[in-house]
């Protein structure tokens, strides 16, 4: 942190997803999480592909150049990694993080894991996952294991964290939402969610949490908003908006399709558009100019009509509407720290009196000594 950088008043419920831009640049993650701090936000989240962003590896940057950043995977895999790895990178980032960390897992993309050879994952698995590495990081010894996740002869860390991390679970569907209820410390719902939606999946979590016997408001809820200023110019506009809904609803559009309430017919049209036909990857990161023209035309206006759009003011206000919609907390997506400070602004000169929430993105719970406050 630059010296004689006065900090801004930590916003603790806002968040930003880190490198969202494509192609990544990871260089770039320090001076992101460095404004970000500066300027006041709650947390970093990292979210994995298989190219240049190892989900570890980022948050090990963000915790070593950033002070009270809260940090997030939203969401990395356990398929891709042995419980003891998964165990061992939770541990060592909590510890290296002085207890900012909070490990997210979700189920991933089905057609990913059939070209990589990989089963599915599962809500068992989720399930099981989750209370295996809380063992461990408790310091048990697991001997003979054999459930959704494999078989395992044994499984110890070799240490017992005061604090482990938190683990939240990434997800829309409703299924894992109820999981995410009666299990998760935290909850990361979905960009592209309409108010509805996100309003109903609130419910979900809070209702599994009570049924559990666990107090509802105990689990931290992250809604995601994709945050596009008018300030950029119209092509980044589109492909930060239009091309990154398409390349969803390339990897999992019927989930998205589900949890909206969107009608199919608007879908198969999206989907005979030459714009998605003839995709050569992820349409976010390779789609042409005429090719996020298509699909601005293609995708009903609806589906984006929640999303932070507009001038800085505009933005704020449809964050701020967020929370009226029963979330703690909201990940301004797709845009950087940078692009943010405007937004930040006028957020604040809108902002009403929140619950005071912890810089971990997993926790609600503020240890004593925070001096954070709403």
């Amino acid at each position: 942190m630059p010296s004689g950088e006065p900090l801004s008043p930590q916003l603790t419920e806002l968040g930003y997803y880190a490198l969202s831009r494509h192609p990544v640049t990871p260089a770039e993650l320090a001076d992101e999480a460095v404004l970000a701090d500066r300027i006041g936000l709650g947390t970093a989240f990292v979210s994995e592909r298989f190219n240049i962003k190892d989900a570890a590896v980022l948050a090990g940057a963000l915790a070593a150049v950033s002070t009270r950043l809260g940090i997030a995977t939203a969401a990395t895999n356990h398929n891709t990694r042995h419980p003891i790895v998964t165990a061992n990178m939770g541990a060592t980032l909590a510890e290296l993080s002085g207890g900012r960390f909070a490990l997210g897992l979700g189920r991933g993309i089905a057609p990913l894991w059939q070209v990589l050879g990989l089963a599915n994952v599962t809500g068992a698995q989720l399930g099981e996952i989750t209370d295996i590495l809380r063992r461990l990081w408790r310091g048990e010894t697991i001997i003979g294991h054999d459930g959704a996740i494999g078989s395992f002869p044994v499984l110890h860390l070799g240490v017992t964290l005061a604090s482990p991390p938190p683990v939240l679970l990434v997800t829309m569907s409703p299924r894992t939402l109820q999981l995410a209820g009666r299990i998760a410390d935290a909850v990361v719902l979905h960009t592209f969610l309409s108010a509805e939606a996100t309003a109903a999946a609130v419910s979900t979590v809070r209702e599994a949490a009570e049924r559990a016997g666990r107090d509802p408001n105990s689990v931290r809820i992250w809604s995601v908003v994709a945050t596009v200023g008018d300030d950029l110019d119209e092509q980044d506009q589109l492909r930060r908006l239009y091309g990154r809904l398409a390349t969803y609803l390339q990897g999992y559009p019927d989930i998205l399709m589900r949890a909206n309430g969107w009608h199919t017919d608007d879908l198969a049209r999206v989907r005979a558009s030459a714009a998605f036909t003839s995709a050569r990857g992820a349409i976010d990161a390779t789609a042409e100019a005429a090719e996020l023209a298509e699909l601005a035309k293609v995708i009903p206006r609806e589906w984006v009509r929640d999303c932070a759009t507009g001038s800085p003011t505009a933005c704020a206000a449809a964050i701020d509407r967020q929370f009226e919609l029963g979330v703690d907390s909201v990940i301004m997506h797709g845009a950087t720290p940078t692009e943010l400070v405007p937004v930040i602004e006028a957020y604040r000169a809108i902002r009403s009196t929140r619950r005071a929430l912890p810089a971990n993105p997993g926790s609600v719970a503020l240890p004593l000594s925070s001096g954070v406050s709403a």
